[in-house]
């Protein structure tokens, strides 16, 4: 979504005045140059048991939650029942009071949340700059922002459900990330066992390296997260959608932490209704290219102010339950949280893609290896994933390039694969496969199949 849709129409609309916006979607071409490893950080590397990037559960989460006069017991069960985990705050959820009622609700239910838009939190993040330079305007201090980051901390502290902070969505301009690499300092210190958490825009080519890389540089986030909403109202998807993916991949993997992803729900702007495939094929290609994260957009629908001709989401604006409501639950109860379960501590190694004739920018193509030989037939994704327990296991998930139609495709595997096991959902089980050298494969409009290799 655009810097003006997201932030502004559903955000708090605030944000730092200073600073000239680096460029985020240059047209990316093959030839660009490939993302540089990320430069040594200027804190210590983030603890492996934050919330929702440790544990076993695959982060699944919802934006825009249902707002102030629904936020119940009932309503956030009705989250959870649909497979979530977690809840990003929003929807005029606006301050300490409402939020901490949230909290106490989503207490009852074991759903986690991430706090966005508390007062003070923006005061920290987008009303001022955090300088020492007493003569820049709208500032406060280093001291000031760990007294205020303290405070914020305090207001929400005691609630089993708080996983940690939303301090910015889209942030764009070097000041506001040299800010906001300060703001995340001192929540960091203030709570050094919350997730401070914040999203990046969208967008392609060199121009994306450079936002990408200066946000890692000078925010030093625990994760990357992006939102880019695929599905195009003329039944075709965002050729740059995977160029996307590539570039966040790569800054993610040099900077040694994790993606996470928005996917859409709704149709908005140009973009159409999706269906339960759409849904799928978001979440395979993310899970492909190796996020460990999906968060939704939007769980309940914003309200006509909102702008942008926002259509049905999982729940109407008067929180009725639509056909995306079950086919999201369905999605998560059968496949996202099993196989997430599966993915989430296992590192990405590679991810390419086979048969397809015009591949997009910066994507890389098939190259047989020692583990996978050959693949003919359909177009498909292929994300390769080590096992650190195990050096002889890959993971490889062969994801349908299309949500339009079922596809089949056929696996030569190479010497390295002795042993080859397809995982059942169902059973959150791997049987062993019939054949080892050549695997036929149907994939579901959008669909998806996971295999351990054995050495």
């Amino acid at each position: 979504m655009t810097r003006a849709s997201r932030r502004a129409v559903l955000g708090s609309g605030l944000a730092l005045a200073a600073g000239a916006a680096v460029p985020a979607a240059a047209a990316g071409t093959a030839a660009a140059a490939a993302p540089r490893a990320a430069a040594a950080a200027d804190t210590d590397p983030w603890p492996d048991d934050l919330p929702l990037l440790s544990g076993p559960d695959f982060p699944i989460g919802i934006f825009w939650p249902p707002p102030p006069f629904e936020t119940t017991k009932q309503r956030y069960q009705e989250i959870v029942d649909a497979g979530f985990t977690f809840a990003i705050t929003g929807n005029y959820l606006f301050d300490q009071y409402i939020l901490k009622y949230a909290l106490t609700q989503a207490d009852a239910v074991g759903l986690k949340m991430l706090i966005a838009d508390d007062q003070s939190l923006l005061d920290l993040t987008h009303r001022f700059t955090i300088s020492d330079d007493r003569t820049t305007p709208m500032s406060i201090s280093s001291a000031d922002a760990a007294a205020l980051a303290k405070q914020i901390v305090a207001t929400y502290q005691g609630h089993p459900s708080l996983a940690g902070f939303n301090l910015y969505d889209e942030p764009s301009g070097q000041a506001v990330f040299d800010s906001l690499g300060k703001a995340m300092g001192a929540m960091r210190t203030a709570a050094p066992g919350l997730l401070p958490y914040i999203n990046l825009l969208p967008g392609q080519g060199p121009g994306q390296d450079t936002y990408l890389n200066a946000v890692v540089d000078a925010v030093h986030p625990p994760l990357l997260s992006f939102d880019r909403y695929p599905m195009s109202a003329d039944g075709n998807e965002d050729p740059n959608y995977l160029t996307n993916w590539a570039q966040h991949r790569a800054v993610a993997q040099a900077a040694g932490i994790p993606s996470w992803v928005f996917i859409q729900t709704l149709a908005f702007n140009g973009r159409r209704s999706p269906s339960a495939a759409d849904l799928a094929w978001q979440v395979n290609i993310s899970l492909a290219y190796g996020a460990k994260g999906i968060q939704y957009f939007t769980y309940w629908t914003p309200d006509p102010a909102r702008g942008e001709g926002f259509q049905s989401a999982l729940l109407t604006v008067d929180g009725k339950r639509t056909e995306h409501y079950a086919d999201s639950k369905h999605l998560n109860a059968t496949w996202l949280s099993r196989v997430g379960k599966v993915l989430k501590h296992l590192p990405s190694e590679s991810v390419e893609h086979a048969n397809e004739p015009n591949p997009p920018a910066r994507v890389a193509v098939f190259a047989p290896d020692d583990w996978v030989a050959s693949v003919t037939g359909a177009a498909v994704v292929l994300g390769r994933f080590t096992d650190p327990a195990n050096a002889s296991v890959r993971y490889l998930l062969v994801a349908n390039r299309t949500p339009h139609a079922t596809s089949t495709v056929t696996l030569g595997l190479g010497p390295a694969a002795k042993g080859v096991a397809a995982y059942v959902a169902r059973t959150d089980s791997f049987t062993p496969a019939k054949a080892t050298a050549r695997l036929p494969l149907t994939l579901a409009p959008g669909g998806a199949t996971l295999l351990r290799l054995d050495g």
